[in-house]
């Protein structure tokens, strides 16, 4: 049986240049891309704070999430991606507050920099929708 493949936006005008969209729902499965911690006008959010740069990366995702049909506890898998491991400390505090209650899985890793120098972290997730086929 095939799918409904449903692209959630969240208006970066990159998203039909570039190809690609904030998050992907075929199924009962959502994967939602690497999230920068930008604010409406793509400004960054947090310059020089993980904390607050890793908290607004979950407020894009749950938004996405939420458009999508579902929200953090249907969370399975989170990568956290620094430009500095030795952030990881401060990015996980911020990562508790959004995914305590799902506990997925998660993967921390570092990376030579991002598109924007200022952004110290962006977020990827996975989501499976329970009870729905």
């Amino acid at each position: 049986m095939a799918h409904e493949r449903r692209l959630i936006s969240n208006g970066n005008p990159m998203e039909a240049i570039v190809g690609f969209s904030r998050a992907v729902r075929v199924g009962n499965v959502i994967a939602v891309g690497g999230t920068a911690p930008v604010d409406a006008d793509r400004k960054t959010v947090g310059v020089g704070d993980v904390f607050a740069q890793t908290r607004r990366c979950f407020d894009i995702i749950e938004a996405a999430l939420l458009e999508a049909g579902s929200g953090l506890q249907d969370i399975v898998r989170t990568r956290v991606i620094l430009t500095d491991i030795e952030n990881w400390r401060p990015a996980i505090e911020a990562r508790k507050l959004y995914c305590r209650d799902a506990r997925p899985v998660d993967t921390i890793m570092a990376v030579t920099r991002f598109v924007n120098p200022e952004w110290l972290v962006e977020i990827e997730v996975d989501a499976v929708v329970a009870g729905d086929a």
